[in-house]
């Protein structure tokens, strides 16, 4: 049996019921989309805080204090760490939210107090004026450097380099303005405001330390300095644990293992779709055979073989999922682009993704379209021929 005429027939089948056809690709149609999209969103998104997390360089570590309301880890503390042997700069954080204003407009916004080193540590980029000097820092200057969207939001476009805003009742002085970094994972530096810390130790009422970064000489260096933070912190912090060292291939290891995860959860939720779809093939290809099995025994009365008869029906049938699959790829091509248009990013159509989830789509046309087809080349010439 040639196979094309197979084709055409099945082809003319479905256009014959379009709207039934359509009905029975729609499982394999959002199934298809829903694995297309999700994993292709969530591979984006791994990427997006890899990317983040290697701007910072790999001979970055990370202090984190776990309980800064129990804590005394002060600033002061923070220099014995800048006295480790292999550490290039330290950059202690303290972190707040606080009340800011301008004019009418009002915002509670978060507040970072830092110093210098902290734009080199994460390679901030200003996009006007300056980020903050150690002259901020060591005479308490009250100068602030604002986010981009709190530059936004705070100043309605206007450039606020040499105005002053209020920060909790009090005057500060813009000094710069920083380029946008976007989000991670639902957050973003840009709505972050940073200025010095001895003036944050006053603008929040704590001298707490919540995290401090530290970059270390050398990339080889890394795990060598992060023992001998863990030593020297081992005494600031009284034999607690109440704080954590991480390196940034700590920190990547692990979202790659949350985001991977995800995306295996996410897609298995969505192949059931696919499932679905497949059943839903069968059960309109059971009813397919039915409505032909005149057409069918006069096909086998005129010399049509089993074979000839179940290669038709099982073609119809993987017809119909690879047109679901292809539909369903354009419309997880589609969620992809609003979803990045609604959610100002940027994903990636994952092309493996795309080709696996197509290709298991015609898989679930071969297995499910199997039993009518078998089904259909078993009919009794004679009994067909009969049937009304």
């Amino acid at each position: 049996m040639k196979l094309l005429p197979s084709f055409k027939l099945a082809w003319r089948n479905i256009q014959t019921s379009k709207l039934r056809s359509f009905l029975t690709m729609l499982g394999i149609i959002i199934g298809v989309a829903s694995v297309i999209a999700l994993v292709s969103i969530g591979q984006s998104s791994s990427q997006s805080v890899n990317a983040s997390i290697n701007s910072l360089g790999t001979n970055v570590l990370s202090v984190s204090v776990l309980n800064s309301d129990s804590s005394d880890f002060t600033a002061d503390d923070v220099n014995g760490l800048q006295k480790v042997n292999g550490v290039k700069r330290v950059a202690p954080v303290i972190s707040g939210r606080i009340t800011a204003k301008n004019g009418t407009t009002s915002s509670t916004i978060s507040v970072v107090g830092t110093t210098a080193s902290y734009q080199k540590i994460k390679n901030i980029k200003v996009a006007n004026g300056r980020f903050l000097a150690d002259i901020d820092n060591e005479l308490r200057l009250k100068t602030v450097v604002l986010g981009s969207s709190a530059a936004s939001t705070l100043f309605s476009g206007e450039n606020p380099v040499g105005q002053t805003v209020q920060l909790n009742g009090t005057s500060y002085k813009v000094v710069g303005v920083l380029q946008s970094s976007g989000s991670s994972m639902g957050s973003s530096g840009d709505d972050t405001i940073f200025v010095p810390l001895r003036t944050a130790e006053q603008l929040t009422g704590s001298n707490a330390i919540s995290s401090v970064y530290v970059q270390v000489q050398s990339a080889d260096q890394v795990s060598f300095v992060e023992r001998q933070l863990n030593y020297a912190l081992l005494s600031v912090f009284h034999d607690t644990d109440d704080y954590s060292v991480s390196n940034s291939q700590d920190v990547m290891d692990a979202m790659s293992d949350v985001q991977n995860t995800m995306s295996l959860l996410l897609g298995s939720i969505a192949s059931i779709s696919l499932l679905v779809g497949g059943i839903g093939i069968m059960n309109i290809m059971f009813v397919s055979v039915s409505e032909r099995t005149k057409e069918i025994g006069i096909r086998k009365a005129i010399g049509a073989k089993r074979k000839d008869i179940l290669v038709q029906f099982l073609i119809e049938a993987v017809v119909l999922s690879a047109l679901g699959g292809l539909i369903g790829v354009g419309a997880g091509f589609a969620a992809i682009k609003i979803y990045a248009l609604f959610a100002s990013t940027s994903v990636t159509l994952s092309l493996s993704v795309t080709a696996l989830s197509f290709g298991f789509s015609l898989i679930v046309g071969v297995v499910f379209g199997v039993f009518p087809a078998n089904k259909a080349s078993k009919l009794n010439p004679i009994q067909a021929l009969r049937y009304e």
